[in-house]
C-alpha cells in the first residue's frame, strides 16, 4: 500500500507512559511512514524520547497547554501538511494491543470503503473489557466479545465491523478526505468531549465510519465515572475531580445545543436530574451541573 501514514500523539507530563506508547505505535508490521508527538508541556526529556524512535519523527512542543483538542488538531494539521493520506492518533496513556493494528485498520477501511475507522477500546488490565461501556439502545456491552453480535445483526451485518460507531482518538485512523469534510478538534473544549463532538460530525458527514473488531487498543479503565441509575438501565456520568467535572459538563452543554444532539436532551436532563436530585440527594451538585452546561451553551469558554 503506498498510501502515506503518519501517526499523531499529544502527550502532557506522561513521559514513561508515552515510551509504552510509542514503542507499539513505531514498531508496526506495517510501518507509519512518520511520527508526530505534540508535547503540551514542551519536555526535553520527551524531544529525546522521540528522536530516539526507529521511524522518521516530528518533535512538536508547545510553551502553551493546548489540551487534548487543541494537541491533536495541531499535529492533524501538521500531518496533513506533510501529504499524510492517512492520520492514526494515539494518547500517551494507551497504546495498540500488538504489532498488526494498523495494518489490520488499513484492511479493514480497504474493504468497507471507510474514511474513518477505529480499534476497540480495551482495558489495559483486562483486554477482554472495554475501557469504555458502549450503551446499544437501553443494553450496555462492556466486553469485546459482546460488540460481535451487534456486527453480526441488522441489514448492514459482517463479521469484523461495528459500522457507525467509534472511540476516536484512541487509534483511530482517518482518511485525509474526512479530515477535510470533518474539521480538526475545537481548541475551545481542551479535553472533555472532543471527540463525542468530532463523532457528531462524523455522522453528519454521511462518510462512512466504524469499529473494526479484529483490531484493539489498551487503555486505562474509564468506566468508573459512569454510575448506574434505574437500577443499572441507565447510567450518568460523574468524574472523580472538580476539574475533569468542569470541562465534561460545561462541554456536554456546549454539544448538547449542536446539530444532531439536540434531540437528546429530554434525556440528559432526565438521567442527570435523577442522578442528583433522586440517588444522590445532592441539589448543589444539580445547581453545578446546570450551571457549567449553561456556559457551554453561551460558548463561555474560560478556563477555570
Amino acid at each position: 500500500m503506498t498510501d502515506r501514514v503518519i501517526a499523531v500523539v499529544v502527550t502532557h507530563r506522561r513521559v514513561e507512559l508515552l515510551a509504552g506508547s510509542l514503542a507499539v505505535v513505531a514498531n508496526q508490521d506495517r510501518p507509519v511512514d512518520h511520527l508526530i508527538v505534540v508535547d503540551n508541556a514542551d519536555e526535553p526529556e520527551v524531544a529525546e524520547l522521540v528522536a530516539g524512535q526507529p521511524i522518521p519523527t516530528t518533535y512538536l512542543g508547545s510553551q502553551r497547554n493546548l489540551g487534548g483538542a487543541g494537541g491533536f488538531a495541531l499535529g492533524i494539521l501538521h500531518a496533513l501538511a506533510m501529504g499524510a493520506d492517512w492520520v492514526w492518533c494515539a494518547d500517551d496513556d494507551g497504546r495498540p494491543d500488538g504489532p498488526a493494528v494498523l495494518s489490520t485498520l488499513l484492511d479493514c477501511a480497504a474493504r468497507h470503503r471507510l474514511d474513518e475507522v477505529s480499534p476497540v477500546v480495551a482495558n489495559i488490565d483486562d483486554p477482554d473489557t472495554l475501557a469504555f461501556p458502549l450503551r446499544r439502545g437501553l443494553v450496555w456491552r462492556r466486553k469485546r466479545s459482546e460488540l460481535f453480535a451487534d456486527a453480526g445483526s441488522g441489514s448492514h451485518a459482517t463479521d469484523d465491523l461495528l459500522p457507525g460507531i467509534a472511540s476516536l482518538f484512541n487509534g483511530a485512523l482517518f482518511s485525509a478526505r474526512a479530515i477535510e469534510e470533518v474539521g480538526v478538534p475545537d481548541l475551545r473544549l481542551f479535553f472533555r468531549g472532543d471527540e463525542v463532538e468530532i463523532h457528531r460530525r462524523l455522522q453528519r458527514s454521511g462518510l462512512a465510519f466504524g469499529t473494526c473488531l479484529t483490531a484493539g487498543y489498551l487503555h486505562p479503565d474509564g468506566s468508573d465515572e459512569f454510575r448506574p441509575i434505574l437500577g443499572g438501565r441507565m447510567h450518568t456520568q460523574y468524574p472523580d475531580n472538580p476539574t475533569k467535572r468542569f470541562f465534561t459538563y460545561r462541554n456536554r452543554g456546549y454539544l448538547m445545543s449542536q446539530p444532531g444532539m439536540r434531540r437528546l436532551l429530554p434525556q440528559e436532563y432526565a438521567r442527570f436530574g435523577w442522578y442528583f436530585l433522586v440517588q444522590q440527594h445532592d441539589p448543589k451538585g444539580f445547581a453545578n451541573w446546570m450551571r457549567l452546561r449553561r456556559l457551554g451553551r453561551r460558548e463561555r469558554f474560560a478556563r477555570p
